[in-house]
């Protein structure tokens, strides 16, 4: 597998630190999820709901634990001890990557922290993900998800728009998943992957510093570049899009559907499909720039001719012209379409407590290494007496 060979040492908890270990463990590095005595990492308590065992009966595994924890070894270890932290030092030493999601300062307490570990792993890549970085005024803050998609600006342009003055539906919104703690996983991991390959050259490691805030800026993308270059502060537009129209969802007959016009070609086919073939004429629609700046003209008229439709006889219309279109699935919809199961998005894993765990696939497809699932996310504390019985025998040996 792509990253076989590859061993990770994985401090973290909760998601964004979890989800890179998970992702390197697809790809086929070698994870041991390091958690404290007793307790786990948090999210293992992270329910209703759990997994029900081969008997019907609810385990202790949350299922916000079993989605971010595929593919590692469990082992218990307790940091706060002298025995705890030599452990942890001795897993480190024999590590290519570790990943950690202390406070600034916190590792750093037990003698684990980058500074410290580098003196006995030269070649080590550490990764340190925290709210807001190792340095900056914010550094000691704690950083939760939520928070963070608020302060970076994400909330600030999801939800619907105010009108005259007066909040409607809801006002700013988070996002449905913890986005800014899954893309912060994603950037860990190129940033890791990145680290490592540069090790190759150089034969030193270096840490990897991520932070939640830095992260949600980033992936702004075009509403920052809206800001930085055209000088205008992104609003809510609820589904609509602030830089393409029509790009939102419609009210239909029978509930609501998407249209993503992305281009004046595709505009001219849905107006046809619509019966208004003659606002791909008008000079105010013609272009998206005009359409942009004259949306509050045409998204009325285009969602009355929605209206006269149900939602599944506009998509089969749509798809004959090739007007991009969809539905907006609920999750039970999105696991039963068949492009979803065609593309083997759902994994079925044999679990200790359950014959038939199901967790959602990694999206990454290779042609010639594909990836195997072949550990399922790991009981508390499951390979505690290997890894360490491991450690014992090479310190017998090295005396």
């Amino acid at each position: 597998m792509p990253m076989s060979g590859v061993k990770v040492l994985d401090l973290s908890r909760v998601l964004a630190g979890p989800w890179a270990g998970q992702i390197l463990a697809d790809l086929g590095a070698e994870v041991i999820k390091v958690e404290r005595p007793l307790s786990g990492d948090d999210t293992r308590h992270w329910g209703p709901p759990y997994l029900a065992n081969d008997a019907g009966q609810e385990t202790e595994q949350s299922a916000y634990y079993l989605c971010a924890n595929r593919g590692k070894q469990s082992v218990c270890i307790d940091m706060t001890t002298p025995e705890g932290q030599a452990q942890i030092r001795q897993l480190a030493a024999d590590s290519d990557v570790l990943i950690e999601n202390f406070k600034v300062g916190g590792a750093a307490k037990y003698g684990l922290d980058y500074q410290s570990l580098a003196k006995i792993n030269p070649r080590l890549v550490y990764c340190s993900i925290t709210g807001f970085g190792q340095t900056g005024p914010y550094a000691d803050r704690p950083g939760y998800d939520f928070l963070v998609q608020a302060m970076g600006g994400l909330m600030s342009v999801t939800g619907e728009p105010d009108a005259s003055g007066e909040q409607v539906g809801g006002g700013p919104q988070k996002a449905g998943v913890a986005l800014t703690d899954i893309m912060t996983g994603l950037y860990a991991t190129i940033g890791i992957q990145a680290a490592l390959s540069e090790r190759l050259h150089s034969g030193q490691g270096q840490q990897v510093d991520l932070a939640l805030l830095d992260v949600t800026v980033a992936t702004l993308a075009n509403q920052a570049s809206n800001y930085l270059v055209g000088g205008q502060i992104p609003q809510r537009l609820g589904n609509a899009h602030p830089n393409i129209v029509p790009y939102q969802s419609f009210v239909v007959a029978d509930g609501h559907c998407i249209v993503a016009v992305g281009n004046d070609q595709q505009f001219a086919r849905f107006v046809d499909v619509l019966g208004l073939p003659e606002l791909a004429e008008e000079e105010c629609y013609r272009s998206n720039v005009q359409r942009v700046l004259n949306r509050d003209r045409l998204i009325p008229k285009l969602q009355r001719a929605m209206l006269e439709r149900p939602r599944d006889e506009w998509l089969a219309l749509f798809e004959q012209v090739q007007v991009p279109a969809g539905p907006i699935n609920n999750i039970d919809e999105v696991f039963e379409n068949p492009q979803i199961k065609a593309r083997e998005m759902v994994v079925e894993m044999e679990h200790p407590e359950s014959s038939a765990l199901k967790l959602v696939a990694n999206p990454i497809k290779f042609s010639r290494t594909p990836i195997r699932y072949s550990r399922p996310p790991p009981r508390l504390g499951e390979h505690s007496d290997t890894v360490l019985s491991a450690l014992s025998s090479i310190n017998k040996t090295q005396s």
